[in-house]
């Protein structure tokens, strides 16, 4: 039997709140620009336009429910909504994910067009997906070989189900 489905809220979108996961770029005249950097072990950086669609989750009163996970261990990521409000779920890469309570350190967060997240290599995510609109389209950056790094949890089967409420 499943523990009481996890109901969380987004957190603003802050440096201080992603640094777990990642970071956010910053303008090229920010002090703080390149000190961090993308990284991909196999050196197989691809850039390409994904889109990601409110139908592709369950809807639940109040928001959408995150039934899977993933991370990539070999690659950093960026993501950017170009078109769509967004709603990203994230946790720590340090974590196995074998146990409910990792799920309490998942974290959600709120994207607005154009502001774009950088997940640092093995952060477990979800999305993003759209707020309000159908579909998102996204700016990504990542590994080529995504596929065959594309670790996942299903929350369900690890008995602790998670919704976003929006």
């Amino acid at each position: 039997m499943s523990e009481a489905v996890r109901k969380i809220r987004p957190i603003p979108l802050t440096k201080d709140n992603w640094d777990p996961f990642g970071w956010l770029p910053v303008a090229d005249t920010d002090r703080d620009d390149g000190v961090e950097r993308l990284d991909f072990a196999w050196n197989d950086v691809h850039v390409n336009r994904i889109a990601h669609r409110r139908d592709e989750v369950p809807q639940v009163v109040g928001g959408l429910r995150c039934q899977v996970l993933y991370h990539h261990v070999t690659h950093t990521q960026v993501l950017m909504p170009l078109d769509a409000i967004a709603v990203v779920a994230v946790a720590p890469p340090g974590l196995d994910m074998t146990s409910p309570s990792d799920i309490d350190q998942v974290r959600a967060f709120v994207l607005e067009p154009l502001s774009s997240i950088v997940l640092r290599r093995a952060t477990w995510h979800w999305g993003p997906f759209p707020v309000t609109a159908d579909a998102v389209e996204l700016f990504n950056i990542q590994g080529r070989r995504y596929l065959e790094d594309n670790a996942s949890v299903d929350l369900e089967a690890l008995g602790r189900p998670l919704d976003v409420l929006l």
